[in-house]
């Protein structure tokens, strides 16, 4: 008979969110706890997304733990391997990596209500946990278009997430699916290889000045010897990312943005006709805002081509479109995001009567605060649904979550719960609450489609207000939002000492 692990908390992933829930358990004080990871080493999307030119569009003072400050980012916008490398590190240094599990990807996760715990089944063996934390974000599975013929186009073909090093691109014709975050960044790079590249746009997206610069060695000294002036700088950069929020709660601060937007495309692309195929017809927010210094250059290079016309069929290794035009192609690169209105992981959690968290968000995503779902108790998201910015950092949504989480876990520790979970009626109300702001946003009446929406135009990705205010409704934990189930006997403490300090 297979023995069967039990561990206090279980832990999915091992990116930024994973990671900063297992340093915060370990911040308290606990050990019992585990993180399973599919793969064979943590970072999460920064370990996955290897393209050539792969970056933060985020500015590197905020793409960090605020408890794990890193003086040393080389770039203002760090580069994926700097970010992975800083992923590991600190993992290392908060005494986390023996608590992972490598190689064990969760098939499925199902609670129990009769021992009132989370049975999970993985690649390398059966666990069972009170507590089952996700921090499988929804920029996990890579998504295609239903492009007629795609699947069997007749060279290489992979997508921007699955990068295939393996592919030799110099010299090959290529065609690139998308100008989204990940294409802006490596179509620059792969045209320098490449004999020909082809770009087909369906929209064109908002693109603002980059501005990237390595970061001087006197910083860095400075930030190493001062950590006081690295958490002033960051606040600033905080602040500015912050007001950043008006362009899209006003139109008049918006119309300004645009005018940037037109001024830096107009600066880099003097061609008219290629400027007017650039020019986005939508109000700036709508969808994500990219920035970047080299894609508008890289797409003047003799190299390059635009194409606008929408492909209508990929047969062998011709690519097709609405105007009857046939190009052919030796390799093929996707460049169309996630399924991040219908997360994987979603399929492998069975709540309470065996329901899965797919079927509860058949209809759309929700979760109180984006954290905690009605009818799967004990089960806490990480970057859930509508906690997403588009304007500054989500590792700062991330703590904001884990002190709150750890709020709750506090809180079942104090009254001797055995399972928690927001009742329906308070989940349905804050998730309301949000739609009614959203339903008149940018992010809905911005005039153009995004990942933002889900098929029925819901937005359930994006959080409406400031990231500050954000960490606001996280700031207390309130039990009358909740459906409590006591235990007939005291339970064992989830977190040390948690009830004497309450």
């Amino acid at each position: 008979m297979t023995q069967v692990q039990h561990v206090q908390v279980a832990i999915l992933g091992t990116g930024f969110a994973g990671l900063g829930m297992a340093i915060r358990l370990r911040q308290r004080g606990m050990t019992d706890f585990v993180v399973f990871e599919r793969a064979g080493e943590v970072g999460g999307t920064w370990r996955d997304n290897t393209y050539p030119g792969c970056a933060c569009d985020i500015r590197s003072d905020l793409y960090s733990f605020s408890f794990a400050p890193n003086p040393d980012w080389a770039h203002r916008y760090a580069r994926q391997p700097e970010i992975l490398a800083y992923l590991k590190r600190t993992a290392d240094g908060f005494g986390v990596t023996p608590h992972i599990r490598f190689h064990h990807e969760v098939q499925e996760a199902r609670w129990d209500d009769e021992a009132a715990l989370w049975r999970v089944q993985t690649s390398q063996g059966e666990y069972s946990a009170r507590v089952l934390v996700s921090g499988h974000g929804p920029l996990i599975e890579p998504r295609w278009p239903e492009i007629p013929g795609l699947k069997g186009f007749g060279g290489e073909r992979f997508h921007s997430a699955r990068w295939n090093h393996g592919a030799d691109l110099r010299g090959k014709r290529v065609a690139v699916i998308g100008t989204g975050a990940s294409a802006i960044q490596f179509v620059p790079e792969v045209r320098k290889v490449a004999a020909q590249v082809t770009v087909f746009q369906r929209t064109p997206p908002w693109v603002m000045p980059r501005m990237d610069q390595e970061t001087s060695g006197r910083r860095r000294r400075a930030f190493r010897r001062f950590p006081l002036l690295q958490r002033l700088s960051r606040q600033y950069v905080f602040g500015r990312a912050e007001l950043q929020h008006l362009g899209f709660i006003s139109r008049r601060v918006g119309e300004l943005v645009e005018r940037l937007g037109h001024g830096h495309l107009a600066a880099q692309v003097p061609d008219a006709a290629l400027r007017q195929k650039l020019t986005p017809s939508y109000r700036v927010g709508c969808k994500r805002i990219l920035v970047s210094d080299d894609y508008y250059p890289a797409l003047l290079q003799p190299n390059v081509e635009l194409v606008t016309e929408a492909i209508t069929e990929v047969q062998g290794d011709e690519v097709v479109t609405a105007d009857g035009q046939r190009r052919s192609f030796d390799v093929l690169i996707g460049a169309t995001g996630f399924n991040a209105a219908r997360p994987p992981v979603a399929r492998i959690i069975f709540g309470r009567g065996g329901q899965s968290l797919a079927h509860a968000w058949a209809g759309h995503l929700e979760a109180l605060h984006g954290t905690t779902i009605a009818g799967f108790p004990n089960l806490f998201l990480l970057v859930g649904p509508n906690t997403a910015l588009g304007h500054n950092s989500i590792v700062y949504i991330i703590e904001a979550q884990l002190e709150y989480i750890m709020r709750a876990l506090e809180h079942m520790d104090r009254q001797h719960l055995l399972a928690l979970e927001p009742s329906p009626e308070a989940q349905r109300r804050y998730s309301d609450g949000l739609q009614d702001r959203l339903r008149s946003s940018v992010w809905v009446q911005g005039g153009c489609t995004s990942f933002y929406l889900d098929e029925n135009g819901r937005n359930s990705t994006l959080w409406p207000g400031r990231a500050s205010a954000f960490r606001q409704t996280l700031r207390r934990f309130d039990p009358s939002l909740y459906r409590a189930r006591f235990s007939p006997r005291r339970v064992p403490p989830i977190l040390p000492d948690a009830v004497a300090s309450g």
